[in-house]
């Protein structure tokens, strides 16, 4: 140790002075000092105990403190090569508890560390300083309610919160690294490129310019922004301050808009000094009282406007006045003026209600004269006024309706149940504020007497909020709805009869069968046997008179619940609920038929009609459609009437298969006609005298490619039912034509007989049709003979007279077939000059068997003899009927005795 009375204590050093002189020059105010690694002995120079802050400390304690500090780069100088620099910053803590930084620096000397320490503590406080001036700045970014944001190459690398907030995000982390466009409107983004663009410099910025921004839910708005040209971390940046200007942008919008609605409103707006001098005076107060603005600026209101007006006192009646002003022109305007209060004056508002005031008595006028009823009731819902219409539609003069309230009348719903004052229009629109629109309601007179209304109602001004009136109007549908209920009972009913039709008579079956009450139910269908008859032979007029007497019987048999109903023609429908067994259905049927067979006396005539009855039981649940039940009880009826008229069939399963069998054939039927699959047989006619064959009846067979040969006996009446007859006597007239011409040609001198049917015979086509099928074919017209039945000439005997008689023009002879079974007579047989008469084969079986068929046969071979006809017995079976015949004096027969029918070919080749 050396001892010097000017140096501080110090311990000397061992190493090389200029050494140590090297890192002395690197610091300012520094104390040198070393330690030997091997012995970890201390050295140092003076002036350290100064630089730890315990001056004239001894050595013990200045090594001590020492050692603690220095003690990191130690063990940093165990694990480093030699001539390694080593440096180390320690915060320090005297006795006297002022914090200091002392700075270490050293390097290894082959085993000893030569360092130097001084005190930076005045750097530190500089950092502290910027730190807090830096933490200071960071706080004003966080908190500014301005965003502001840094980006880089078009990437947000900072964003404050209330950036984060604009954009519609949580925080500002959800900001950073996204694009900046993808916050930028569309068609501000160029103009932000260019405002950059000019931003070279560091610290250049930018003038306040306007851009639209964009949340991330879609919301746009206008911001002000700042651009400044910056570095972030070191590298070029741009730091962008946005403020929103969208309430400036709004508020200056509203001044606009106040200010456009002052001169655009239909309203004088008047500004006044508190001496009632006018300061403005808008477009419309120009046009209203015809002053341009120059001329009423300075003079005083009550002069411009023709009248008293002084702003103070409508102020204190309320602010609001209604007065009589005059224009220019000196026309008296209706003004309504309202008040306000300035700092300097008076806002006078005149809206002109001249015209409203002249439309209000007009449309008293025409309120008066309307025959629609109309009422104006309170909020409270009190009548306050009443048309003339509406007293003579409710029965109550204006005066006792005024104050009183609807809700105290008696009104009835659709259903005739009366309605709670709740459910009344005006109350609805009150609770509501929904207009009502044509409610349809029932009100009881005070006379008694019911009155339909159809009602409306709604608030008397569309923009009163406060619904403090309602105009009720409502026009008398009592009429209409008269008239409406007939038309909807005339359009489900006969009328004829009053009866169901079959639109009710489906929609009644649909109910019971599908509907929420269904229950089994039976349906009957009726048809009138002997009516066709009757209407034929007395006229309509009486055929309607049974027809009524009938549906009445019906419906007072049948129980309260039932339905009766007409389909049309002499066709009864009944639907009887809760049937369940057949025997009950049964016994109601049979009464039904003892009600209709009762004799029904009409202009002093007994007339007895029967009926056919098919009837159909469906279950609850059903699965048919009430179509389908109908029809199916039709079928039943057919089938009933089939076998014989006056009775009554169920239907059954079998029954529909005969049924789809019929509908089969008769399609079938349609095709084989379309298709020629029909062929002729022919049967022999022959000459009793001679025992020649003299003719042949051409007669239609069908072989079906399933069923095989269909009898005539259950295709023709098909045909007869479809329409098909016409079709099948026109096949049949020109094949047989055909293939008879063609066997007289070869030598065959036979004539052709074909039966016609009734509906060829009302066919205008049928004359023209032989004359063709006698042109095409050769045949001579005396060859061909057609046989009308006896039924088919009283139907309607004058027009069969005139088709006979243009047959016989053209030479065709004709003949009466199965004579004896309708209504012939022999004036009928004279006067429609026929050649031929077939006894019907009824007769002609029982001979040999029936005393009384050979006086019967016998009496009609006299008859026709006596007209010169010649006559023909058909269904010879047997050698005692051909017998008889003869004697008889027959002239001609035909039956399976003298041959069966068979094809052309079979017979002559």
């Amino acid at each position: 140790m050396e001892a010097n009375a000017n140096d501080r204590k110090g311990t000397a050093l061992s190493v090389d002075h200029e050494q140590l002189i090297d890192l002395a020059l690197s610091a300012d105010r520094a104390v040198l000092w070393s330690l030997d690694l091997a012995t970890e002995r201390l050295s140092w120079r003076p002036g350290l105990d100064d630089l730890l802050g315990v001056p004239g400390a001894d050595e013990a304690e200045i090594r001590s403190r020492l050692a603690e500090l220095v003690q990191p780069i130690v063990v940093a100088a165990r694990t480093t090569e030699a001539w390694q620099d080593l440096e180390l910053e320690q915060p320090y803590q005297t006795p006297a508890g002022e914090l200091l930084w002392i700075r270490f620096r050293a390097r290894n000397f082959d085993g000893h560390l030569l360092g130097i320490a001084n005190n930076v503590t005045d750097r530190h406080e500089d950092r502290r300083e910027l730190a807090d001036l830096a933490d200071r700045y960071r706080l004003l970014i966080e908190l500014s309610p301005d965003a502001i944001a840094v980006h880089q190459n078009g990437h947000v690398t900072y964003a404050n919160p209330a950036a984060a907030r604009f954009a519609g995000l949580d925080s500002p982390a959800e900001l950073v690294g996204r694009p900046l466009t993808d916050f930028v409107a569309a068609e501000s983004v160029p103009e932000m490129a260019a405002r950059l663009a000019h931003l070279t410099e560091p610290g250049a910025t930018s003038e306040p310019s306007e851009a639209f921004f964009v949340r991330t839910d879609g919301i746009r708005f206008p911001m002000e922004v700042v651009s400044v040209r910056t570095t972030w971390m070191g590298r070029p940046a741009f730091q962008v301050i946005m403020r929103d200007v969208s309430a400036q942008k709004a508020a200056e919008a509203a001044l606009r808009y106040q200010a456009a609605l002052v001169e655009h409103v239909s309203d004088a707006i008047i500004a006044t000094d508190a001496k009632g001098r006018v300061t403005s005076w808008n477009p419309a107060a120009e046009a209203i009282y015809g002053l341009s603005a120059a001329e009423a600026l300075g003079r005083r209101v009550s002069e411009l406007v023709g009248a008293q007006l002084d702003p103070a006192a409508v102020l204190r009646g309320g602010g609001v006045s209604q007065q009589t002003h005059r224009a220019l022109d000196g026309a008296a305007l209706t003004i309504r003026v309202s008040a306000a209060e300035m700092d300097d004056g008076f806002v006078l508002v005149c809206a002109d209600e001249t015209a409203r005031r002249r439309a209000e008595r007009q449309y008293s006028t025409v309120v008066a004269a309307l025959d629609e009823g109309v009422l104006v009731i309170s909020s409270e819902g009190k009548v306050l006024s009443a048309n003339p219409a509406a007293e003579r539609i409710l029965g109550v003069p204006e005066a006792a309706m005024v104050g009183s309230s609807p809700h105290e009348w008696p009104i009835y719903d659709e259903s005739g149940k009366r309605m709670a004052p709740s459910e009344y229009p005006s109350a609805q629109v009150r609770r509501t504020g929904i207009a009502q629109q044509g409610r349809v309601m029932r009100v009881l007179r005070r006379d008694g007497r019911n009155v339909w209304l159809s009602a409306s109602c709604r608030a008397m001004n569309p923009e009163d909020t406060e619904l403090s009136a309602f105009v009720l109007s409502f026009t008398d549908i009592t009429e209409r709805r008269a008239i409406g209920e007939r038309l909807e009972h005339d359009a489900t009913h006969d009328p004829l009869t009053g009866l169901a039709n079959r639109t009710l008579v489906l929609d009644e079956l649909s109910a019971r069968l599908h509907g929420p009450q269904r229950t089994s139910t039976a349906v009957l269908f009726i048809d009138l046997d002997k009516f066709k008859v009757i209407n034929d032979s007395l006229g309509h007029s009486v055929g309607d008179r049974v027809l009524r007497i009938a549906g009445e019987r019906l419906r007072r048999t049948v129980r309260r619940d039932d339905v009766v109903g007409r389909l049309g023609g002499d066709e009864f429908v009944v639907i009887a609920s809760e049937v369940r067994s057949e025997p009950e259905v049964r016994a109601l049927t049979e009464h039904l038929r003892d009600s209709l067979s009762r004799p029904i006396s009409v202009d002093g005539r007994k007339l007895h009609v029967d009926a056919s009855i098919g009837i159909v039981l469906a279950a609850c649940g059903d699965p048919r459609a009430a179509d389908e039940l109908l029809r199916d009880a039709d079928v039943a009826m057919y089938q009933a009437k089939t076998l014989g008229r006056g009775r009554y069939e169920f239907f059954d399963v079998e029954l529909r298969r005969r049924m789809q069998r019929r509908l089969r054939l008769e399609q079938d039927l349609r095709d084989a006609v379309r298709l020629g699959k029909l062929w002729a047989a022919y049967q022999p006619v022959v000459d009793l005298r001679s025992g020649q064959t003299v003719a042949v009846e051409g007669l239609l067979r069908w072989t079906h490619p399933v069923h095989g040969a269909v009898p005539p006996t259950e295709f023709i009446p098909l045909a007869e039912e479809s329409d098909l007859i016409r079709q099948l006597g026109s096949h049949v007239l020109r094949m047989t034509t055909r293939e008879l011409a063609a066997r007289r040609a070869s030598g065959v001198d036979v004539d052709l007989k074909i039966n016609l049917s009734t509906r060829q015979l009302d066919d205008p086509g049928l004359v023209p049709e032989v004359e063709a099928a006698l042109e095409s074919t050769g045949l001579p017209a005396k060859a061909l003979c057609l046989e009308i039945t006896e039924s088919a000439l009283m139907r309607d005997s004058v027009l069969a007279g005139e088709t006979l008689t243009a047959l016989r023009e053209l030479g065709v002879r004709l003949a009466i077939d199965d004579f004896g079974t309708g209504y012939s007579s022999l004036a009928q047989l004279q006067r429609l000059t026929l050649d031929t008469l077939k006894i019907d084969r009824s007769f002609v079986t029982r001979l040999g068997e029936s005393d009384d068929a050979e006086v019967i046969v016998k009496s009609i071979i006299a008859m026709a003899h006596a007209v010169k006809l010649t006559v023909v017995a058909e269904g010879v079976e047997n050698e005692r009927q051909l017998e008889l015949l003869r004697e008889l004096d027959c002239d001609q027969a035909q039956g399976y005795l003298l041959g069966r029918p068979a094809p052309a070919a079979e017979l002559w080749d």
